[in-house]
């Protein structure tokens, strides 16, 4: 089933808040191997956000070739569109 390009928008959008969170909680927990290290919550709380962030973007590899194919197009090029409807979507406006 070809994907319609707002759900790639959505899912992609998904993907980048899940890598925000990993990013986020780097920053919060500090490097790994800090004096004392991670407590075992922490190191559960990271893996789950990093494993949920590595799954929502590979399902939109997966979704962006899919669509690329069934439109004739590169997936650079619908990588692209994606990431500017995002990123105009984020910056307030009605995306595409």
């Amino acid at each position: 089933m070809t994907t319609i390009f707002q759900e790639l928008v959505a899912k992609e959008r998904a993907a980048e808040q899940a890598h925000s969170r990993v990013e986020e909680l780097r920053g919060m927990y500090g490097p790994p191997t800090q004096q004392g290290g991670w407590s075992p919550r922490q190191s559960e709380t990271y893996n789950t956000a990093l494993r949920a962030w590595r799954d929502l973007a590979r399902e939109v590899r997966i979704a962006l070739a899919e669509y690329a194919r069934a439109q004739g197009a590169t997936c650079s090029d619908v990588e692209e569109q994606v990431k500017k409807a995002v990123w105009h979507t984020e910056a307030g406006g009605a995306g595409l």
